[in-house]
Formats: C-alpha cells, sequence, structure tokens
C-alpha cells in the first residue's frame, strides 16, 4: 500500500470508530474527516467544500423544504384521515399503516413522515389493545422501507446516484429504485403486519404519566358552504368521533346555548365551542372547511400588507376597538404560529380577558382556545377571565408572542407541532411536490434543478413561511453529506477503494460476483445499523464500483446493492433518525430492536438478491 492508501484508510477507521463511539455527533465527525484527509493533502484545498455545491446535497435540503410544506398546510393530514380505516382489525390496521407510512416516505423525508403519523399510530395502538410500542416499531420500519422506493425517498438512493454520475454512467431516474425497492417495501410491510408486530416487546411507554396539557375549549364559526351545514350535532361529532371532540355549547343570534341537544342541525354563521385536544382541533377544521372563530389569516402576498382578522366575539359581530386599525399586525404581513402558554399564579393577566388587555391591539395576538381544569368557559374567548393555570392557545407573529410571555409572566409549554390545515395551500404544496417529481420523471431537468425550482414555487406561494424555509432543513445531515463526499473521492483517487474492493473479491467472495453482491449488500446493512446511513453510503459507494470494475460485471447491481443495504437499519436505535424517535414513546431498550429488526433484515437479503440479479444482471 502506498502512503496516501494508509492514511485514507486511517481517517476511515478512525471516522467509523466515531461513529461508533457515538461521543461527537455525525456532522462534526465528518468535518473532521475532511479536515484530515485536506491536511494529509488527500483532498486538494480548493476543492475541501465542493460537496457542498453536490447536487444530491442540493436535492436533499430542497426536498425537506418541500416535505415541510406538506406537513405545514395540512396536505398529509388529509391523505392521512382518507387512508386509514377507522373499524378494521389488526391485519387491516397494520397494513394501512404502514403502507401509508412507506408510500409518504417515498416522496418526502422519512422523518416527516414518522412525525407526522406517531399520533395516528398511538390512537391505533389504543383502539387495537396493544402498547404503544407494538404499532410505532412497524410504523417506524415501514417508514424506512418506503424510503428506498424513489430516488428522492431517502439521502442514500441519492448518494448512490451521485456516484453513478461522477463513474460516467449517468443519474439514476426517479422511479428506477422502485422493481426492487418497492418489492423489499412491500413483503416487509406484510411480514411485520402479519408477524413482526409481535416481536416488539409490549413496554410501557416512557412518556405515560407525563405532562399533558388536558382539553382545550374553542369557538369555531360555521361557513355558508361548510360541509356541517344541515347536521345535526350529533352527526357532527360521530364523523370525528375518534378524535374525542364534544360540542360543549352552540352560539346562534347573539344567544349561547350550554350542553345543547344532538339532534339540533348547524345553520350557517353558527358559533360551535368545542372541547378538543389541541391535536384533534385540526381534524375538526379540515373536515368541515370550518375555521376558528378567532383566527388570524397571512394574506398570500406580503406587499399587500395587512393581516385579515375574522369576527371578534361569539355573538359573530365585529368586536375591534378603535385603535385596531393601528395594531401592530398591520405592520406587514409577518409568519404567523401557534403557541401554548401557561398562565402562573401572579401573573399580570389573572382575572383579565383578551379584550381587557387589548390583546389583539397592543401585541397582534388572538386568543384562540382555553384549557380549565376540564370545565367550559361560561363566555367568549374575547371575554374570559383568565386564572392563574389556564393554558392558552395564541396565534401572532412568534416576536410578539415572546413580547407577550414577557410582559405578562406567561410560560411557553415545550414547542408541539401545531397547525391550522388550509385546503387551498394544501393543493398548492402537493401540486408543487408532484410538478418537481414530473419534470424529474420525464428528463425534463435534473432532480437537483427540478426541486429547487418547487422551493422557489413554495417561497413564491408561502406552502413554507419564510421563515422556516431554513429551519426545515437538517443541516447536520447537509454538512454530513457535503463533508463526506470529498472524502469519498479521495478514496478513489488514491486506489484504495479499488484495493478494498479487491480484497473482498479475492478473499471474501473468491471471485464469485453473486457472493460478492452478497458481500456489499449485507457490509452495507451492518454498517447502516452502527453509522449513519448517508456516510455507509458514501463510504461503500466507491468500494462497490471498485468491485465491479474487478470482476468486470454490471456497476448498477453493486450500487443498487448499497442503496437497498442504507436504507435497511433495523437493528438498533441510532441506526435511523425513526428508530431514535420512538425510543421514548415506545418505552424501548437498545436491544429492543433486534428482535424485529433481524428476521427482518435477512428478508431484505432473501427478497433484494434475487431481484437485484433479475432488474440489474451481472
Amino acid at each position: 500500500m502506498s502512503t496516501d492508501q494508509i492514511l485514507i484508510f486511517a481517517i476511515l477507521i478512525a471516522t467509523m470508530a466515531l461513529f461508533l463511539w457515538g461521543r461527537f455527533r455525525h456532522d462534526v465527525v465528518a468535518l473532521a474527516a475532511l479536515m484530515a484527509s485536506v491536511i494529509a493533502g488527500l483532498v486538494p484545498a480548493p476543492d475541501a467544500f465542493a460537496g457542498f455545491g453536490h447536487p444530491a446535497v442540493i436535492t436533499v435540503a430542497c426536498v425537506l423544504i418541500l416535505s415541510r410544506g406538506l406537513q405545514t398546510t395540512g396536505a398529509v393530514d388529509w391523505l392521512a384521515r382518507s387512508a386509514m380505516p377507522r373499524d378494521t382489525g389488526r391485519l387491516g390496521s397494520m397494513i394501512a399503516l404502514m403502507g401509508l407510512g412507506a408510500a409518504l416516505s417515498g416522496f418526502m423525508n422519512n422523518v416527516g413522515a414518522m412525525a407526522l403519523l406517531m399520533p395516528i399510530a398511538v390512537q391505533v395502538s389504543d383502539r387495537l389493545d396493544l402498547t404503544p410500542g407494538q404499532v410505532l416499531m412497524p410504523l417506524a420500519f415501514g417508514t424506512i422501507l418506503g424510503g428506498m422506493t424513489t430516488l428522492i425517498g431517502t439521502p442514500p438512493n441519492l448518494i448512490v446516484s451521485g456516484f453513478r454520475a461522477e463513474a460516467g454512467l449517468g443519474h439514476f431516474a426517479i422511479f428506477d429504485f422502485a422493481p426492487v425497492g418497492a418489492a423489499v417495501a412491500v413483503v416487509g410491510v406484510i411480514f411485520v403486519a402479519l408477524v413482526g408486530w409481535r416481536l416488539v416487546p409490549a413496554r410501557k411507554s416512557a412518556t405515560d404519566g407525563g405532562f399533558d396539557t388536558g382539553a382545550y375549549f374553542t369557538e369555531l364559526r360555521v361557513p355558508e358552504k361548510s360541509k356541517a351545514v344541515g347536521l345535526t350535532l350529533r352527526a357532527f361529532e360521530n364523523q370525528i368521533e375518534e378524535s374525542n371532540v364534544q360540542i360543549v355549547g352552540l352560539v346562534r343570534n347573539e344567544v349561547r346555548m350550554t350542553a345543547p341537544h344532538g339532534g339540533r342541525r348547524i345553520r350557517p354563521d353558527d358559533v360551535l365551542v368545542l372541547e378538543a385536544d389541541v391535536d384533534a382541533l385540526a381534524e375538526a377544521l379540515s373536515v368541515f372547511d370550518i375555521k376558528l372563530e378567532n383566527a388570524i389569516v397571512a394574506p398570500p402576498e406580503e406587499a399587500k400588507g395587512d393581516a385579515i382578522e375574522t369576527s371578534g366575539g361569539p355573538d359573530g359581530k365585529e368586536d375591534r376597538d378603535a385603535e385596531d386599525d393601528e395594531s401592530p399586525m398591520q405592520e406587514g404581513n409577518k409568519d404567523i404560529v401557534l403557541r401554548e402558554l401557561a398562565v402562573l399564579p401572579g401573573s399580570a393577566i389573572v382575572g383579565r380577558s383578551a379584550k381587557d388587555m387589548s390583546l389583539r391591539t397592543r401585541y397582534g395576538l388572538n386568543l384562540l382556545a382555553v384549557s380549565r381544569e376540564g370545565h367550559p368557559p361560561r363566555s367568549g374567548l374575547r371575554t374570559i377571565k383568565l386564572k392563574s393555570g389556564d393554558l392558552l392557545l395564541v396565534q401572532g407573529p412568534a416576536a410578539a408572542v415572546d413580547e407577550f410571555t414577557s410582559d405578562t409572566g406567561c410560560v411557553p409549554l415545550g414547542a408541539r407541532d401545531l397547525r391550522i390545515p388550509d385546503k387551498r395551500m394544501a393543493i398548492i404544496a402537493a401540486a408543487i411536490m408532484l410538478g418537481a417529481i414530473a419534470l424529474v420523471t420525464l428528463g425534463l431537468l435534473p432532480a437537483a434543478v427540478a426541486f429547487a425550482l418547487g422551493v422557489l414555487a413554495s417561497m413564491v406561494a408561502r406552502t413554507v413561511p419564510l421563515r422556516q424555509i431554513y429551519t426545515s432543513i437538517d443541516w447536520p445531515v447537509i454538512v454530513l453529506l457535503a463533508t463526506l463526499i470529498p472524502v469519498a473521492g479521495a478514496m478513489q483517487a488514491t486506489g484504495a477503494a479499488e484495493l478494498l474492493a479487491r480484497f473482498l473479491v479475492d478473499t471474501v467472495a473468491q471471485g464469485n460476483a453473486v457472493v460478492a453482491l452478497v458481500v456489499v449488500l449485507v457490509t452495507t446493512m451492518f454498517l447502516s445499523d452502527v453509522m449513519n446511513n448517508a456516510a455507509t453510503a458514501a463510504v461503500l459507494c466507491p468500494i462497490a464500483l471498485g468491485i465491479s470494475s474487478n470482476l468486470g460485471v454490471n456497476p448498477d447491481s453493486f450500487l443498487m446493492a448499497v442503496a437497498i443495504g442504507a436504507s435497511c437499519a433495523f437493528l438498533t436505535p441510532i441506526g435511523h433518525q425513526n428508530n431514535t424517535l420512538i425510543l421514548g414513546p415506545g418505552g424501548f431498550r437498545f436491544g429492543d430492536y433486534w428482535k424485529l429488526g433481524l428476521p427482518l433484515e435477512l428478508l431484505v437479503v432473501a427478497v433484494s438478491v434475487p431481484l437485484l440479479l433479475l432488474v440489474w444482471p451481472l
């Protein structure tokens, strides 16, 4: 071995050891590896940060932003509600939940898909009389499996496509991964739904008995074209019964009725007083096209100025003071957020109402809902006198919320994903994503350019608030990819990849191409269980190309084996972010994952190897 080959192997071994140790973040380790390669002269200094302009890195960042648009507009919530059966048994519910997770993961960030479906998984577990973990782990594995079905489903696929292009073979098309990836995903989902979930330890959730904000009481105004018009109150509740939403009052023609009869029919302009968990509000809003009585609606064009408020009081009349014309909301369009605030004893707002403190005019905030010891308020949200211990759901610019909490002594609760669905924006967000995918599928634009164009459209249409454009990007993943790509290039430039490939071919596979393919697949799967899957793909791609070159066989077979293996991290909670997400909610221990993960990985090998040989023959 040459000196350069010894140096690059030493850097890679140290990098993998640090990944396994887990003491430092993956992006920090990857940056250290890049700096070591530059100092050792293995990567030219002018090219050190060329990875940040790599098409795979740009595409990953853009897909993350577009995924956020699908989440914040409620597009995925609508899809989940439409696709999930309500009355099926364990098998049907498991297949539907995992299938939906896998399908979403093929076209959006699989961590985002997992986060969106976790609340549904917990509801399903309660209905099926299972522990949350027995549904959460199958869902996590389903979303991971779904990522391998398309080019944009997971970062390793983009990395594999990038290395193929650099080898002079061109990029993979967006659905080139589907013949093998979709078959593996389908078989994996069916296995877990039929048998696999029984292998998951039934542990109590680590979050059981934790802090619960309880039910909010909020007011919804029924517009004339709402699907709720003409329904009885009982029918309204039945359609969203799984959300535990209950009608506790009705305001009609300035008359407030407490505990209205279930047979009373809903009329346009009625105000429904609902008791609902904060996470259930979105479903009631989107199912019936209803809006929150005090919601702020951001205008579509920043230059056109003022945010718009719906009518103020429960009587449906305008309830605005004269100074509203000079409200902070009129300083221009600001990105609107929802926050939960707890009223502490001694707070300046105890005994005062939103109207008393000029919440809208002074701070530019709206009070959307109140949670108080399980009892409905006797007056409208604008006039209810607040008490210590109340939980408030407020809406407005983030800076205004911060100012309000500072002035009043309220305490913001931990950040939660609160969003009001917007059907029009959801359609726009979905159209932008589908349009970008179509441009790539038809070969009209490269993936990086198509999805960057999609991000530009999202910014113009504001399907993602401008302040969330950059926070939507998982920057540690971007840094990890961008820094490891030059290191992987150094493996090829120094001949280290070819040297390692020759060792695996001659010593392990002994010249047999099929055995070599299995070795690459299993090695990739093992490494992705103990280190980041994107890093695994970046390290294994040069080796896979070297092996195929030594054997004189089709390199696509080996690159696809790397893509499949990098997407199959089922043995540990650190192999994939989705595995980490369920660690606490499922009450799992480190050693719980392999009990289902190992049989699933063996099944993946058994299914994928014959398919790789069939679809991408050697």
